[in-house]
Formats: C-alpha cells, structure tokens, sequence
C-alpha cells in the first residue's frame, strides 16, 4: 500500500467513524438516559434515508431532506415512546421484542412504498467534486461528513456540560427516580431522548445515503455498527460513541482493504479485545442497580 492510498483510506476511515458517531450516538443516549435497549435503531436510520430519499426526488434540494428527515422520524419517536414503551421500563427483554416488532413494522412498510429496489441520492451541490489531496484526488462530500461529526461532537458536549439540558441528562443517567422526585416531568423528558435519538439514527441515514446508496437490509447494517461502536466505546455515553467510532471506523476500513475475507472478523475480535480489558468499554461507567 502506498502513502498516498493509505492516507485517502484513513480519511475514509475517519469519514466512517464520524458517520458510525452520530449514528450510535442516538442509541447511546437512549441507553444512558432511559436505560431502554432500542433495536428498532437501525429501522429509524433505515427510514430517515428513505424519507431523504423521496424529499430528493420531489425537490432536489439534499439539505431540505437533511432538516425533514429528522423531524418527522423523530416525531415518530416522541409518538412511540408514550404509546408503546414507557410501560415496559426496566423489562429489557420486553424492550427487545417489541422494538424488533417496530423494526419489522417500519421495514415492510418502507418496503410497501418505496418498493425495494437499490435507490441513490446525488451529491448536494458544491460537495459533489474532488479536491486534490497528496497526489490523488478526495471526494469533497466526505470531508463534509468528518466535519459534520466534529461539529455534531461539540454541539453534544456544549449540551451536555454546559446547558441545563444536559444537567438534565446527566442526572437521568446518574439517578432517574431521584429527578422525578424533584419535580421533573421525568416522563416527558424521556420521550424527548427517545425522539432526538430517533432523530440522530434519521440523520445518519440522510448523511450516509449519498455514499453508500437506501437499499432494503440497510437497517440491519446500521444496528449491527452502532452496536458494535457502543459497546467498545461504553454503554450509554456519548463520549464513548466517539471513542468507538473513532476505533471501529478506521478499523472496518483498513480491514476491507487489507484484509477483505476477514473484516468483520477483525470488528468482533476488537470487540473482545476491549471488553476482555474493559467490560464496560473504553469510555463506559458502571450502572448503579437501582
């Protein structure tokens, strides 16, 4: 491999993990804050993709279907969260079935409208040439995504440190009934993080699609990742779907290049790597029992 292929595959491992953040970043959040196991994630990332299709071929404007997306996948989640699993809280192998049921539900009827044929969204205007980058040339779109996940990481740890918000969060992943008992509407604040992480999965699905294509399956991809990335990086911790995009990212794409009969292999032995030295994962906390 020479120097200027292996930096073109480390930018796109960046890329990868930058991507592989904001998607697991939502299924952190949900699990730190609700200590719900939501495997209807990829579903969500699933549909924002082909929400962003559809608003594409209607307007043609990809930043248009960068704000839709979100919101309406999101209001799906602020719907879901009161209706279905706010009674099943701390019953995680209820959790699991019926978000493997929602999951299933939004994938045939996305496969029912959208048909399930392999679709892809053009590059938005402005990120759809190269640059000229030690003697080869990089797609523009993905220094888009890297900056895009360095930005959403930052706008996350203002949040999360610096805003009421986030001392909201903090305190619901450290002590939810002991917020409650302060006069929090602990419930509507859990529908919100069930919705914005609904809405970071939609996100990641809009960003990834003009790379790697809105296809049926794409939902299983997206869980099986953002499974890993928060796992090695640390249950319920945002800083840990950083440390872990930021691993298995590079990781996945040196792998394919590298060792392309072996990649996945070299995921899951990264996995067992870190949780043989860290059980809790590189940036993860130990759960208080409640």
């Amino acid at each position: 491999m020479t120097v200027e292929v292996a930096i073109q595959q480390a930018l796109n491992g960046i890329s990868f993990g930058a991507l592989l953040f904001i998607l697991a970043a939502g299924l952190s959040l949900i699990f730190g804050m609700m200590d719900v196991i939501n495997l209807a994630h990829g579903a969500f990332y699933m549909l924002g993709a082909y929400i962003a299709l559809a608003a594409v071929q209607r307007t043609g404007n990809f930043w248009l279907a960068l704000v839709l997306a979100p919101l309406l996948v999101g209001a799906l989640g602020l719907i879901i969260e009161p209706l279905l699993l706010r009674r099943l809280r701390g019953r995680h192998l209820d959790q699991v079935l019926l978000t493997i049921g929602i999951s299933l539900v939004i994938v045939d009827l996305v496969g029912l409208v959208a048909g399930r044929e392999i679709r892809s969204i053009p590059f938005p205007a402005g990120l759809d040439r190269s640059v000229p980058i030690i003697g080869g040339d990089y797609p523009v779109y993905r220094l888009f995504v890297i900056a895009f996940g360095i930005l959403l990481a930052a706008l996350f740890a203002f949040i999360h440190r610096r805003s009421r918000l986030g001392a909201l969060i903090r305190a619901g992943v450290d002590d939810a009934p002991m917020l409650a008992a302060l006069g929090v509407d602990i419930d509507r604040v859990f529908a919100t993080t069930f919705a914005a992480g609904a809405a970071l999965a939609a996100i990641a699905g809009v960003i990834a699609a003009p790379v790697f294509g809105v296809f049926p399956g794409m939902d299983v991809d997206a869980l099986i990742y953002s499974l890993i990335v928060v796992v090695v990086g640390g249950l319920g911790t945002l800083s840990g779907a950083m440390a872990g995009g930021a691993l298995v990212g590079p990781a996945d794409t040196f792998g394919k290049v590298l060792f392309p009969q072996f990649a996945l292999a070299l995921i899951f032995a990264i996995v067992a790597f870190v949780l043989l030295l860290r059980p809790t994962g590189l940036l993860g906390r130990v759960r208080i029992a409640r």
